[in-house]
């Protein structure tokens, strides 16, 4: 049993007063983790948001048949809880009139959950992100000399559980993954109108992955206008499928102010999309895989050890860049993202003369452990 980060965090906070609320995509793990969170737990209730006649339970309701409902049990776990029509009026009122019960809901949408959450639960919560598996989470699952020399297969299958450990049929699962998440659930959401065109764009992005994006060449690309490309970016960064990193922009008239790098929480999903499952040595863009796999990674990083730090790249006009920034607490780091440890680079000197006080790194596939764990 590979051992996730967010286990301890959760025994930690059973019954501190609050519900439990658990974000991330389908299948990277929420089920499993709350199963073991609750196992041996004769007076847990657990139900499937997903279901008919669990979603018509809340249907209605009051706090009263919500009692002779939950019955005796202490734990309540509401998984795909955002299935459920109004569920933050619904968690609020179980948390305000049964305080004695540990509500616990998951959700694989930010856009359902999290929007219908935020007020109705304002200081009644603890809320937390899952990813697939962690670089980290491996190496204390068994090593880092092993999962260093298995850094390759990570690059082209990535880390959602079924596929780690599904040995020789990587491929078959995440045929099912995309087939079954984002082919089906994603486009089922917001009713989208043209779904093939949602598509064209994931594709389009997975192409792009690391790069400046522009809405509007993107649009072109698919047949949409900037808006909607907007919107549908939106979509899939609340589903846990993308995020972006903005630009980073203080002292130089010639930085980019309004740029965006879009990057895939899993490198395995933007294989798939692209269906290319080439070895890294013989791939042209084996630069992307380990971009998009370290930025991933640090990610999961700052959210597991609740560091709080905002994430840019840096580009000028005059075609100068740096790979990824963070700032936190009034500094800076920069890095340049290598997948060749005898590659060389340096700070570039017109970010050094404007920012100082930057503390610069190269990230290659010898010394990641120490930026990702």
């Amino acid at each position: 049993m590979i051992k996730r980060r967010l286990e301890e965090v959760f025994k930690d906070k059973l019954f501190s007063g609050k519900a439990l609320i658990l974000l991330g995509a389908r299948q990277v793990g929420k089920t499993t983790l709350l199963n073991d969170l609750v196992d041996g737990q004769a007076d847990c209730l657990w139900l499937n948001g997903d279901e008919l006649d669990v979603q018509k339970m809340f249907e209605n309701t009051s706090a009263d048949r919500l009692k002779a409902q939950f019955g005796k049990n202490k734990i309540v776990v509401i998984d795909e809880a955002q299935r459920i029509r109004d569920i933050g009026l619904r968690l609020k009122l179980i948390t305000d009139q049964m305080k004695d019960i540990q509500l616990i809901a998951t959700g694989s949408s930010a856009f359902e959950l999290a929007n219908e959450v935020n007020e109705p639960l304002t200081g009644r919560k603890w809320q937390y992100q899952m990813f697939p598996l962690s670089f980290s989470e491996m190496v204390q699952h068994h090593g880092l000399i092993k999962e260093k020399r298995l850094l390759p297969q990570r690059l082209i299958y990535g880390y959602y559980p079924e596929v780690v450990t599904s040995n020789g049929n990587e491929k078959q699962v995440l045929k099912q993954l995309t087939d079954a998440y984002l082919y089906k659930d994603i486009l089922a959401w917001e009713n989208i109108k043209h779904p093939d065109k949602l598509l064209t764009l994931l594709r389009a992005l997975a192409y792009q992955v690391g790069s400046q994006v522009s809405f509007n060449e993107l649009g072109n690309t698919c047949s949409l206008d900037a808006k909607t490309v907007e919107k549908y970016i939106m979509l899939l960064e609340q589903c846990f499928v993308i995020f972006r990193l903005p630009s980073f922009a203080r002292n130089l008239r010639n930085e980019l102010k309004t740029s965006r790098k879009i990057f895939f929480y899993d490198n395995g999903i933007r294989n798939a999309l692209i269906a290319d499952f080439t070895l890294p040595e013989m791939r042209q863009d084996i630069g992307q895989l380990w971009e998009n796999f370290v930025v991933s990674e640090r990610m999961k990083h700052l959210a597991y050890n609740e560091i709080w730090a905002n994430a840019y790249f840096w580009r000028t006009k005059q075609q100068q860049e740096i790979d990824y920034l963070e700032e936190s607490d009034g500094k800076i780091l920069a890095c340049e993202i290598k997948w060749n440890p005898k590659v060389k680079a340096k700070m570039p000197e017109t970010f050094k003369k404007a920012y100082p006080d930057t503390d610069f790194r190269v990230i290659n596939q010898e010394n990641v452990e120490d930026f990702v764990m």
